[in-house]
């Protein structure tokens, strides 16, 4: 009877263990998701017309840096600094922006914590504005001014954004910030989600959150826009939570649409006052998420129209 009961109370034991499993969420990071329903057209993988050059000796990789051949004879332009990713995309946007722009591509890895950790020494970033304002004029052929500073940042690369914008000395060199799919912080306890009683490590987006009110007033000088899919990473904060948190700190809500955005997107959101903006669109893959890299040239417009 006693071996009875205890072979009961084992198999009851590993029944419930079987159960647990099966309904604790799986972790998906990266997402795991397929889809084909969206178009996810696809920019061509080539150099674009312009001038290209190399800027050593600031990370362990060198900076891409591209002049269009439409902006080489301006006395000044624009400068987008971007953050991860091929430099492809960020070229083509440097060369259809409306205006005179020049692009660099800072691409260092994978993770946030490599992009924070280039910027770690506090002078890094004006090191690397300087860096590029002398290779401007060195591809321009002539004294080749800088008027605006937007950085973007595809996924990982907001964590160099976060750092950068962290350091008091940074704050004023920047006017505009543009966010592809790409605002995360951790769980409080780690990798424990909402559902499970977890919370937001707010620490993390302190700074973004402070960039974000900053922007929203009608008289800043600031520009923000965060664009995200609907990917839930599953071991830390996905972008839709992230920019609900600052939505609700910020005491706003978003507004329900839905239309077309670049290359096949489907925006699903908007929200934001002033100079600041979040677009929420479809999509729970890779290739929504790769969507949003893509589609920079349409947001980088949007972000200097604010």
């Amino acid at each position: 009877m006693l071996i009875r009961a205890s072979i009961l109370v084992l198999l009851s034991t590993v029944m419930l263990r079987a159960q647990q499993s099966v309904q604790k969420p799986s972790p998906q990071n990266p997402s795991p998701m397929v889809e084909h329903t969206r178009k996810h057209d696809r920019l061509e993988d080539r150099k674009y017309d312009g001038r290209f050059r190399f800027v050593d000796g600031l990370f362990q990789k060198p900076v891409e840096l591209f002049l269009p051949e439409k902006s080489v004879h301006a006395n000044e332009c624009e400068l987008l600094i971007h953050f991860h990713g091929a430099s492809y995309p960020v070229e083509y946007a440097a060369q259809e922006y409306p205006g005179d722009m020049a692009a660099a591509t800072v691409n260092l890895g994978s993770g946030s914590s490599v992009y924070g950790a280039a910027f770690s020494d506090s002078t890094v970033f004006a090191a690397l504005l300087d860096s590029v304002d002398s290779s401007l004029s060195l591809l321009a052929g002539h004294k080749m001014g800088v008027t605006n500073v937007s950085l973007s940042g595809f996924s990982a690369g907001y964590g160099a954004i976060r750092k950068i914008l962290s350091t008091s000395n940074n704050w004023d060199l920047v006017d505009g910030v543009l966010l592809l799919d790409g605002i995360h912080a951790s769980y409080i306890p780690e990798r424990v989600v909402l559902a499970e009683g977890g919370r937001i490590d707010s620490t993390q987006l302190e700074v973004f959150l402070k960039l974000a009110r900053d922007a929203s007033h009608a008289a800043s000088e600031k520009q923000f826009l965060i664009t995200h899919s609907e990917i839930f990473p599953g071991t830390f904060v996905s972008t839709t939570e992230a920019t609900d948190y600052l939505l609700e700190q910020l005491g706003l809500s978003r507004t329900p649409v839905l239309q077309w955005g670049p290359l096949g997107m489907q925006q699903l959101s908007t929200a934001g006052e002033g100079h600041f903006r979040i677009l929420g669109f479809a999509g729970n893959s890779v290739r929504d998420h790769v969507d949003h890299f893509q589609g920079m040239y349409h947001f980088l417009r949007i972000l200097r129209t604010l």
